[in-house]
């Protein structure tokens, strides 16, 4: 196996660093079910949770265990009943899944320590609890149907939950919970990790599941998705129906991203925590990637964006102070932050025509259509304006300008103040649009 090349590791660290830095101290709910356990990437799902706890994330993990009680329940000949999709846990039944979340509680945290040791986190010591945290009540009786120990949640107890977060300990969660009166009760692991987050105002909530994510018709990886988005597609696909409910119910409850991502895939989980494209899907309450007007703040990402076209000579070169004087002109498309496209629209004072410039999408990023979006705003903006033309100078882009209705037209069709500013050594061609 070849080493990584050290400037594509270079790259890659300065990359992360600023999600290093926003994600320390914040806390993340990582959920999963009992087949993740058996999974045999699962020890490597336990090394990156212990690299994200080294990094200051505060961590609370909800396990399922349905698979071992199926498995149990199989070995005793038996089964449980299932009604629109809820389980019955009687009386019989309910021994089997206090049995199976214990030893799969049991095997977690022997996992979390043998982990380290065996992991480049080797020396680092983790601090794992769990408790009574969850006071629960039953399902009851409906349509007839008595639901015994299938319960509900009644009460986080966030407090005490949060009391061993600031003491730098991961807090594990059993799908069990617990009466006032001593009664125990099979809570569904995914409503177990959906009121801990809603609860503890976490900053994520992670599921973990055998597929990537979540696929549209093509069967290709939805990306992100905002909640309106995400409420549209549950009414017409049924995977992941379950996971995604709950989800769209954390960032409806002030959970500001829910994330789908594979237990399968080796480093899925650091993937998606810290690049920006991830590794599944993510759903948020505003859209993760925004078309937005420039700020001042935003002068450092768009010089880093041009200055590669600016030295292949496909853009005029901007120095910061001529962004600083311009930068109401620019549109952005900001993604989680980083600026992945701009584009310009520089108005003359006593003419109905403005000009397009500075048009550039990252290399990375220039499927999707953007630069058409950023297109369209631009000419909206010169419409609401009064604007009746647009024009544009380029050396490189004709085709793509001319694909979008812009017109070649000559420098004399160029306002009086743009004719005697033109750089006749880089000979732009030129061209025009009506709005």
């Amino acid at each position: 196996m070849t080493s990584p090349n050290p400037k594509d590791y270079i790259t890659w660290f300065r990359s992360t660093s600023p999600y290093i830095n926003n994600h320390r101290n914040k806390t993340f709910v990582i959920a999963f079910g009992g087949e993740a356990i058996d999974h045999e990437n699962f020890h490597h799902v336990i090394h990156d949770i212990a690299l994200l706890e080294s990094l200051g994330i505060r961590l609370v993990l909800v396990h399922g265990a349905e698979a071992q009680v199926q498995e149990k329940l199989v070995q005793q000949g038996t089964s449980r009943k299932h009604i629109d999709g809820k389980r019955i846990t009687d009386n019989h039944h309910i021994k089997s899944v206090v049995e199976a979340a214990g030893c799969v509680r049991i095997e977690i945290e022997a996992l979390l320590s043998m982990g380290v040791a065996n992991s480049p986190m080797h020396g680092a010591a983790l601090s794992v609890v769990s408790g009574n945290f969850l006071t629960a009540k039953p399902y009851g009786v409906r349509a007839g149907v008595d639901y015994q120990h299938t319960g509900e949640i009644r009460k986080v107890d966030a407090k005490a939950i949060q009391q061993h977060l600031d003491q730098q300990s991961i807090v594990l969660m059993s799908p069990i919970g617990y009466s006032p009166t001593g009664e125990i009760f099979d809570l569904a692991w995914e409503e177990v990790a959906e009121h801990v987050a809603t609860e503890l105002d976490a900053e994520k909530l992670i599921f973990l599941d055998s597929t990537p994510g979540l696929l549209d018709d093509q069967q290709q990886l939805i990306r992100e998705l905002t909640i309106r988005e995400a409420q549209q597609l549950i009414q017409h696909q049924s995977a992941h129906c379950n996971h995604l409910q709950h989800a769209i119910n954390a960032c409806q409850q002030g959970v500001n991203r829910c994330h789908l991502i594979s237990f399968e895939l080796n480093g899925a989980l650091l993937q998606e925590l810290f690049t920006h494209d991830g590794s599944g899907t993510l759903i948020a309450q505003n859209n993760y990637e925004q078309l937005r007007n420039a700020t001042i703040d935003d002068i450092g990402g768009i010089l880093e964006l041009i200055e590669p076209l600016e030295a292949e000579g496909v853009l005029v070169r901007r120095s910061r102070e001529v962004l600083e004087n311009e930068i109401s002109q620019y549109t952005i498309i900001d993604r989680d932050g980083l600026i992945i496209g701009c584009a310009m629209l520089n108005v003359f004072d006593n003419h109905n025509t403005g000009e397009l410039g500075c048009v550039a999408v990252h290399q990375q990023y220039r499927e999707g259509q953007r630069g058409d979006k950023l297109l369209q705003r631009i000419e909206k903006q010169a419409v609401d304006r009064g604007l009746t033309t647009l024009f544009v100078l380029t050396t490189r882009t004709a085709h793509w300008f001319v694909e979008r209705g812009f017109q070649p037209a000559d420098i004399n069709n160029l306002p009086q103040s743009k004719q005697s500013l033109f750089n006749y050594q880089r000979n732009s061609k030129v061209f025009i649009k009506s709005l």
